[in-house]
């Protein structure tokens, strides 16, 4: 069993950073691939990036290429998501999930671990 708490979203504006923490409890979270998802208002949950269990490689939608950067640090059992850059479209509640993998193209979570969410609002 993984449980896993976000935190660090909130309104910023246009052209601005944040980062997002989740904090992990279990003993096999070393071995997970962890990442993030987000939905907006409206929209289906959509993949945000990933990070392998070492820290590499690391794996991004192409809507936050080059703006955000996903971290992990194991002896913590954190991941991180660091966003600049940020655009209105960035505006969702952002997931972390444990244990991914891809099919295709797809990311899902294999065993259904989710944190709860935390919101991001991007004003313009």
């Amino acid at each position: 069993q993984v449980q896993l708490v976000e935190s660090g979203g909130g309104l910023v504006q246009a052209g601005g950073s944040l980062r997002l923490a989740c904090a992990a409890s279990g003993s096999t979270f070393s071995s997970y691939v962890m990442g993030w998802f987000r939905q907006a208002p409206g929209k289906e949950r959509e993949f945000v990036a990933a990070i392998n269990w070492i820290g590499t490689p690391t794996y991004y939608a192409d809507s936050v290429k080059g703006r955000f950067t996903i971290s992990r640090d194991n002896a913590e059992k954190m991941v991180y998501l660091q966003m600049n850059n940020l655009k209105p479209e960035d505006t969702a509640v952002y997931y972390c999930a444990a244990d991914l993998s891809q099919y295709n193209t797809t990311w899902y979570a294999v065993d259904g671990y989710w944190g709860q969410g935390t919101q991001v609002t991007v004003s313009s």
